[in-house]
Formats: structure tokens, C-alpha cells, sequence
């Protein structure tokens, strides 16, 4: 090679990363022919990668977390409003019927009364039922009917109050092949589920306090205390709703001398007024007759 000013040119032997650098004389300076590429290699470790999805997950979780916390959350009200919402149907639904009830002493076995309380508590009365009462389309023009509230065992492991009605003079239980009846028996409309206690107290005007047991079949309770609590879901310790209603009985036992009349003596009072549909022929209903003179009724025997 030849010489220059500068001294002679010479290729330095190639360094261990496979690059060969050219210096000018003895004192020349490197120069690099192209940067080094780790340069441009550098990455995440494996730590860091590491660290970066554990907090990539926690957040994740975090999400999750709150996500299932609000679905359980509206769910649980949706439950509770329901069983509100159930609540104040029943409640109508006895107010109704109870405000309606009417009994006739003379006909017992087909007006009576009767409530027990206990494990599988029942009420059962006969009731003059208004147009809008539930399943009232079915009966057509038999507005008296005799209804059945009873708790039962439900579908799914829980208890359910269950309301049946029947014409007055029919037997839900006589074995009949009709269809009303077959479908009251097995399907019955079903008021609430999740029954915890279902329970009445009766006004006893003997005793003048409440009674839990009403025997008298044949005569209305003045008052009833009816109680109702239910559950959100059939599982033991779930949230629990509980109403309470004071229902007075307007309606009293009507007694067997108004609705068989016949045979008895005239009621006192001013012109001997009749009883109750015992009116002399050609008069009016509710019509005070006036007393006849002292001499007899005019153009009669003296």
C-alpha cells in the first residue's frame, strides 16, 4: 500500500462484534462504519412483563367486581319491589272479599264462616263479589260465591297462598267433571309465593279483646286482623316483607226470622207494621200502613 501525508492506511482487524473500522496513521481516530443495532433491540424484560399483566389483571378483577356488585344489587330490588308489589295485591284482594262477606244463619252449611290458623292456616266465607274481582269473568251473573284462601306447598320448594271460588251452591270438592270447577281445583290463582306465616286474629265482642281462633261458624267476626309475610326467594335467611291490615266486617249474620217470616206475630210499633216481607197484598215495601179506625176499616164488618 502506498503512503500518504498523513502516514499510511491500514484495516484494522475486525472487532468481535464483526465491524472493521479504517484509521488513517498511527494516531487516526475509530471510525464507526454504522451504529451498533442492540441500539435499536432494546425490549421489556420478563420481570417487567410480569409486573405490567398482574396489573392488567387486578384491574380486570376490579371491574368484574363492581360489575356483578351492581347486578346483584338491582336485582335484589327488582326482587324486593315484587314482593311488595305482591303484598299489596293480596291485601287488596282480602279487603275486597272480606268488606263483601255475608251470612245467613238459617242456611249455615252454605253461608259459614271458617279460619284456622296454625301450619297450613285457611280462610273460607261466601262474599257478594264485585265485576272487577279477579277471575269474576268466569262466573258470569253468580256474583255470590264462596272463596278459599289456603297455603300450600309450591313448585319450587317454597309455599304459596293460593285462592280458589266457587258458586255458593256448588262443591270444589263433590268429584263433578265440570270444567269451572276442575279448573279452580288445579289452578288456582295463585296471590303470593315465599309464604313465611299467614295468620288472623278475630275481634271477639264477648271477650272484647282479639282472638286467635274464631268457632262460631255461623256469625261474622266484627273485625279481622289479617298478617302476611313473604320472603324474596325460597332459600332460608333471605329478606323478608311482612303486612298487616285491620279489616272490618260491615256485614252481620242475618237471622233466620227475617228470611223466613211467615207464621209470626205483627211487629209493634205504630199501625202494627208487618215484618219484613209480610206486607199486606197490594202495598208497597217499606210503606207505613195507616191503623184502621176505632170503628173498623170503612164499608167492613163493625
Amino acid at each position: 500500500m502506498g503512503r500518504g501525508a498523513c502516514g499510511p492506511r491500514r484495516w484494522n482487524a475486525p472487532h468481535s462484534r464483526g465491524f472493521a473500522t479504517l484509521t488513517s496513521g498511527p494516531s487516526a481516530p475509530r471510525s464507526t462504519l454504522r451504529p451498533p443495532p442492540a441500539a435499536f433491540l432494546r425490549a421489556f424484560t420478563l420481570v417487567e412483563m410480569l409486573i405490567a399483566i398482574s396489573i392488567f389483571s387486578l384491574v380486570l378483577v376490579a371491574i368484574y367486581s363492581s360489575w356483578t356488585a351492581i347486578l346483584r344489587a338491582s336485582k335484589s330490588g327488582q326482587q324486593a319491589a315484587a314482593t311488595m308489589q305482591r303484598l299489596r295485591i293480596v291485601a287488596r284482594v282480602l279487603e275486597d272479599s272480606l268488606s263483601s262477606a255475608t251470612l245467613f244463619v238459617a242456611n249455615n252449611r252454605y253461608y259459614s264462616f271458617v279460619a284456622e290458623n296454625g301450619n297450613d292456616p285457611s280462610l273460607s266465607f261466601v262474599a257478594r263479589l264485585p265485576s272487577d274481582f279477579p277471575r269474576s269473568g268466569n262466573f258470569g251473573d253468580f256474583d255470590v260465591r264462596r272463596l278459599f284462601f289456603t297455603v300450600e306447598p309450591g313448585p319450587y320448594s317454597g309455599r304459596q297462598l293460593v285462592m280458589r271460588q266457587v258458586p255458593m251452591l256448588m262443591d270444589l270438592n263433590s268429584g263433578s267433571d265440570n270444567r269451572l270447577m276442575e279448573d279452580e281445583k288445579n289452578h288456582p290463582v295463585v296471590l303470593a309465593r315465599n309464604v313465611q306465616e299467614f295468620k288472623f286474629l278475630f275481634w271477639d265482642q264477648q271477650q272484647n279483646d282479639w282472638v286467635d281462633e274464631w268457632t262460631l261458624t255461623n256469625q261474622l267476626p266484627k273485625g279481622i286482623v289479617v298478617t302476611l309475610r313473604l320472603a324474596d326467594t325460597a332459600r332460608f335467611g333471605s329478606a323478608q316483607e311482612q303486612i298487616t291490615r285491620i279489616i272490618s266486617l260491615p256485614a252481620i249474620g242475618v237471622p233466620p226470622f227475617w228470611e223466613m217470616p211467615r207464621g209470626l206475630p205483627p211487629a209493634p210499633g205504630p199501625g202494627g207494621i208487618p215484618p219484613p216481607g209480610n206486607a199486606p197484598p197490594g202495598t208497597l215495601p217499606g210503606v207505613i200502613q195507616p191503623s184502621p179506625p176505632p170503628g173498623g176499616t170503612p164499608g167492613g164488618p163493625k
